[in-house]
C-alpha cells in the first residue's frame, strides 16, 4: 500500500495528539503516587470515559481483523458476539457492578477472596495473568501486526515491536486515568476510521452509487450471509450452532468476559460512583450496536468482490490495500491502531494490577509503600509486553483467529462464570464448593471436547457449565451442616433498585433496537 504526504501527515498527527494527551494526563496522575491513582484513576472516570475505554478495551484487531474474517465466512451471524454483547453490559450495570461498588471490590481476584478464599484467589489470579498474556495480548498485539504486515509488507516481528511499544507507552506512563482518557481519542478515530471504510467498501460493490445500494447489493449477492441463524449443513455450524448460537453459550461466555474479566471491569470500578459506572456500560452497551456495521460488514463486502486471500483473516487488510484512496489511508490506519493500542494497553494495565495487587503485595511484600506498589506494576507491564511481544509469531497460520479466541477463552469461561454467579447471587455457596470449580474448571470441557469432538464449543460451554454449577450447588447442599469458612455472604436490602430513569428507558431503547434487528436478520 502506498502511502502520500497526506496519510502520513494524518497518521502522524493522531500519534501526536495520543502521545501529547497522554503525556500531560500522565503528568497529573503521577502527582499523586498511589495504587488507586494508578490502577483505578482515583475513582475520577465519568460516564463517557467508563463507556468509551470499555469499548476501546473491548474493540481491537481481534474485532477489525478476526471478526471481520469471520464474517467474510459465515456472514452476518457473528454479529451475535456485539449485538448481545450490549444487553450484557446492561446486565452487568444492573447486577453486577452495585455489589462490587458497594463491597469495595477493586479486582476480580479480590471478590473470590472476599467471597470465598484466600486460596481460591491466589490460583485465578495466577491463571487470569497467564490468560491475559499468553491469549489475550498475545492475539490482540499478532492480529495487529498482521494488517501492519499485510498493508506495509513489513516483518510480523517488527510490526509486533512497533504496536506493544505504543501499547507500553500508554499502559505504563500514568496508569487507568491515562488510558481512559486517550481512549475517548481513540474510540473517536476507531468509530470514524472505521465507518470510512465501511463507505468506501460498499460503494465499491455498488460502482460509486453509495453505502445504502451497496448494502442492498451485498444483501442481494450474498443472502446466505444475512442470517443471524445458520443451518446445521452450513461449514460454520461448528462455530455458531443455530438458535443455540443466540440462547446458549455466547451468555456464559459474555458474562464472564463483561462481568468478570479484569480488564473490562476495571473501567467502571474507576468511576465516581455507581450512577456513573452504570451509565457508562450503557454508553458502551449502544456503540457495540454501531461495531457490526464498522467489521462485520467489511468482511461481507470483501466476500462479495472476491478477495484474492489466504486465509478469511486477511479480509479487512486485502479492503484498504485496495480500495482506500490516498488521504485517507491514513486516517483509515490510525483507526486501526487505535483499536489494537488502545485494547492492549488495558489488557497490560489489568494484568499488571492483578500481579501488583493480588500477588506481589499480597504474597511477596505485604508492607509494601504506594509508591513502590506503583513502580512495581510499572516492571511488570513492561516485562508483560515484552512476554507477549516474543510469543506474538506463534499464531501464523490459524485461519480464524476469533474463533480461536473465543474457544479457548470458552474452557475458562463456564467455571468461572459458575462461581460468580452462585457467589454472588447465592449466599449459601460455599468455598469448598468453588475450590472444586476451580479444579475441574479446565479438565470438564477438555473431557466433553474429547468425548464428543463434534460438539460445537458454545454447546460445550453450556453444559460445561450447568456440569460445574451443579457440582457447586451439590456440594453446597452437603456441606450445609459444616461451617462457611470466611464471613456470611449478604448483599444490603435494595441493593438492585435503579433509580436512574434515564438509565432505565435507554435500557429499554436498546432492547427494543435490538429486537427489531433480530427480526429483520432471523
Amino acid at each position: 500500500m502506498k502511502f502520500s504526504f497526506i496519510d502520513i501527515l494524518v497518521f502522524l498527527i493522531y500519534c501526536a495528539i495520543v502521545v501529547v494527551v497522554g503525556i500531560i494526563v500522565s503528568k497529573k496522575a503521577n502527582k499523586k503516587q498511589d495504587s488507586n491513582s494508578y490502577f483505578f484513576a482515583g475513582n475520577s472516570l465519568p460516564w463517557y470515559l467508563v463507556g468509551s475505554s470499555v469499548i476501546a478495551a473491548n474493540i481491537s484487531a481481534e474485532q477489525f481483523i478476526g471478526m471481520s474474517g469471520s464474517a467474510f465466512a459465515m456472514g452476518l451471524t457473528i454479529a451475535t458476539y456485539e449485538w448481545l454483547g450490549a444487553i450484557m453490559l446492561i446486565m452487568v450495570g444492573i447486577w453486577f457492578l452495585p455489589i462490587f461498588i458497594r463491597k469495595n471490590i477493586l479486582t476480580m481476584p479480590q471478590f473470590l477472596e472476599v467471597r470465598y478464599n484466600h486460596r481460591i484467589k491466589t490460583v485465578l489470579a495466577i491463571f487470569w495473568l497467564f490468560l491475559f498474556v499468553f491469549i489475550n495480548l498475545t492475539t490482540h498485539l499478532f492480529l495487529g501486526a498482521l494488517a501492519l504486515k499485510t498493508i506495509f509488507g513489513i516483518s510480523l516481528g517488527y510490526a509486533i515491536t512497533g504496536v506493544a511499544l505504543f501499547a507500553m507507552f500508554l499502559a505504563v506512563g500514568g496508569g487507568l486515568r491515562t488510558i481512559a482518557n486517550t481512549d475517548v481519542i481513540q474510540v473517536v478515530f476507531l468509530v470514524l476510521g472505521g465507518l470510512t471504510t465501511t463507505y468506501l467498501a460498499l460503494n465499491t460493490v455498488s460502482d460509486g452509487q453509495g453505502f445504502l445500494k451497496g448494502f442492498s447489493m451485498l444483501m442481494e449477492k450474498a443472502p446466505e450471509k444475512f442470517h443471524m441463524i445458520l443451518s446445521r449443513s452450513d461449514p460454520n455450524y461448528k462455530y455458531m450452532p443455530g438458535i443455540r448460537s443466540i440462547l446458549g453459550g455466547i451468555w456464559i461466555a459474555g458474562i464472564y468476559y463483561f462481568g468478570a474479566n479484569q480488564y473490562i471491569i476495571q473501567k467502571a470500578l474507576g468511576s465516581k460512583n455507581l450512577r456513573e459506572a452504570q451509565r457508562g456500560m450503557l454508553f458502551a452497551g449502544y456503540l457495540k450496536l454501531i461495531i457490526p456495521i464498522l467489521v462485520v460488514l467489511p468482511g461481507i463486502a470483501a466476500y462479495v468482490l472476491k478477495a484474492d486471500i489466504a486465509t478469511p483473516n486477511e479480509a479487512y487488510p486485502w479492503l484498504l490495500d485496495r480500495f482506500i484512496p490516498a488521504g485517507l489511508k491514513g486516517f483509515v490506519l490510525a483507526a486501526l491502531i487505535a483499536a489494537i493500542v488502545s485494547s492492549s494497553a488495558a489488557i497490560v494495565n489489568s494484568s499488571a494490577t492483578i500481579f501488583s495487587i493480588d500477588l506481589y503485595k499480597s504474597h511477596i511484600n505485604p508492607g509494601i509503600s504506594e509508591a513502590n506498589l506503583v513502580k512495581v506494576g510499572r516492571i511488570a507491564s513492561v516485562i508483560i509486553v515484552i512476554i507477549a511481544a516474543l510469543i506474538g509469531t506463534l499464531l501464523e497460520g490459524i485461519e480464524q483467529v476469533f474463533q480461536f479466541i473465543q474457544e479457548y477463552t470458552g474452557l475458562v469461561s463456564p467455571g468461572i462464570t459458575a462461581m460468580f454467579v452462585l457467589g454472588l447471587f447465592w449466599k449459601k455457596t460455599t468455598a469448598r464448593a468453588a475450590w472444586i470449580a476451580v479444579l475441574i474448571t479446565i479438565p470438564v470441557p477438555l473431557l466433553l471436547k474429547w468425548i464428543w469432538p463434534e460438539l460445537p464449543f458454545l454447546d460445550n460451554m453450556v453444559v460445561s457449565f450447568l456440569i460445574i454449577s451443579l457440582q457447586m450447588i451439590a456440594v453446597t447442599l452437603l456441606d450445609k451442616n459444616k461451617p462457611v469458612e470466611g464471613k456470611e455472604w449478604v448483599l444490603p436490602k435494595g441493593i438492585f433498585n435503579i433509580r436512574d430513569r434515564k438509565f432505565i428507558w435507554f435500557s429499554v431503547a436498546l432492547a427494543l433496537i435490538l429486537s427489531l434487528l433480530y427480526y429483520i436478520f432471523w
